[in-house]
């Protein structure tokens, strides 16, 4: 492990909540058709670990943004780097997102998608940082975990494309 990393919180505290997460989410949806769009690129092994917890019949897509770079605070500016290979009309759509801080990212996406009509939209974001809200009014309708203001790495989070394949999520001290 490298020792400017500590970690926030463990392996098996993120899988017994992805957990929670989808059996809460196949009560929601019934078995209602499903489709997971993923905020690339942090929240890919997070919706991996999620889709297979769940019940109903579910489609995979993606939609990439960006307004990090390289760097460790969020520009404000997001811009779409890669969008839906399908029509979400009429589908119910899951945006599965990594963090949630300042709320830029979250609301672009949610008015891209819902301008195209879907059937419904919802957001589940793994982590939660709402010292850094800058739209207070975007929240998430499933959040695997609350987290102070810190820059954290690992279960797909990156610094600079790095750390991602962490199993846990751990604080960068930089």
């Amino acid at each position: 492990m490298n020792e400017n990393i500590s970690i926030l919180i463990s392996e098996e505290a993120i899988c017994q909540r992805v957990n929670e997460l989808a059996e809460t989410i196949n009560k929601d949806y019934a078995g209602e058709p499903l489709t997971l769009v993923c905020a690339l690129k942090g929240a890919m092994i997070f919706m991996s670990d999620l889709a297979r917890k769940l019940d109903m019949p579910v489609k995979f897509d993606q939609i990439g943004t960006s307004s990090y770079g390289d760097s460790t605070s969020s520009s404000g500016k997001v811009r779409l780097t890669k969008d839906l290979d399908f029509d979400p009309a009429g589908k119910h759509i899951l945006l599965v997102e990594d963090i949630l801080d300042t709320g830029h990212t979250l609301l672009f996406i949610k008015k891209h998608i819902l301008s195209k009509e879907p059937a419904s939209f919802k957001a589940c974001c793994l982590l939660d940082k709402p010292d850094r809200r800058v739209i207070h009014e975007m929240t998430s309708d499933y959040v695997g975990f609350t987290i102070p203001d810190q820059f954290v790495i690992g279960y797909g989070l990156d610094y600079a494309q790095l750390y991602r394949n962490l199993p846990y999520i751990g604080v960068l001290n930089l």
